[in-house]
């Protein structure tokens, strides 16, 4: 295990504590904690197993200073010691669904259901409009960066996942294909200078329900 400037964290103590860092100082990940923040990204569930995210890592300080640029010039873009671009593909489901059926047989899956999934899935996907298909992809990329995130927290890093960002101005920088559509940007690495204050949450009484709207959860 390579050494970090924190000691790592149990998942709870991160889900309470973490902040979105503002400001990081720039020191370089190791490859093997790399790594481990993006195989947990790769392991996150997705709707049919589809696996539609694509990530872009950058570490570069060329690169991280253009992306920057297209982040409305937000500085822990350039001070992070690496940006994972979390991007969906909107045609993944027909270049990969071919492959997806035939790990699930090998893991399992019934005959019976690899044949319904590959009529019913396609048929499902391909009834979506763009902004549907953007809409889905937004919920399965942001799983897996979601896991990331907390991977990358619960090894000592900071983390700091991030909207702001102009969709066809990243297109550009990292030369994106059509098909794909930026989800969020994760920054990542050690903070510098003070962390971020503590916002607080709602509690259960506010946010959570029993059976139905209005119903408090005893």
């Amino acid at each position: 295990m390579s050494e970090t400037k924190k000691k790592q964290r149990s998942l709870m103590d991160v889900i309470r504590e973490r902040r979105a860092t503002p400001s990081f100082d720039g020191m370089p990940i190791p490859a093997d904690d790399l790594r481990q923040i993006l195989n947990a990204g790769l392991h996150a569930p997705s709707g049919y197993n589809i696996q539609p995210w694509r990530f872009v890592v950058v570490q570069s300080p060329e690169q991280k200073k253009r992306l920057r640029a297209a982040s409305f010039n937000q500085a822990k873009v350039e001070e992070a010691s690496a940006v994972i671009v979390a991007c969906g593909d909107s045609d993944g489901w027909r270049k990969d669904f071919d492959d997806v059926i035939a790990d699930g047989l090998k893991g399992g899956m019934p005959e019976s259901y690899a044949a319904q999934a590959k009529t019913s899935v396609s048929n499902y996907l391909s009834s979506f409009s763009t902004d549907q298909m953007h809409g889905w992809l937004n919920k399965h990329v942001m799983i897996a960066t979601t896991t990331m995130m907390l991977m990358a927290e619960t090894l000592g890093y900071d983390t700091a996942p991030m909207e702001g960002f102009e969709q066809d101005k990243v297109h550009e920088v990292l030369r994106l294909p059509l098909s794909y559509w930026v989800v969020a940007l994760l920054a990542i690495g050690h903070l510098q200078g003070p962390d971020k204050f503590n916002g607080g949450r709602f509690d259960m009484n506010h946010t959570v329900f029993a059976e139905e709207h209005g119903k408090p959860l005893k």
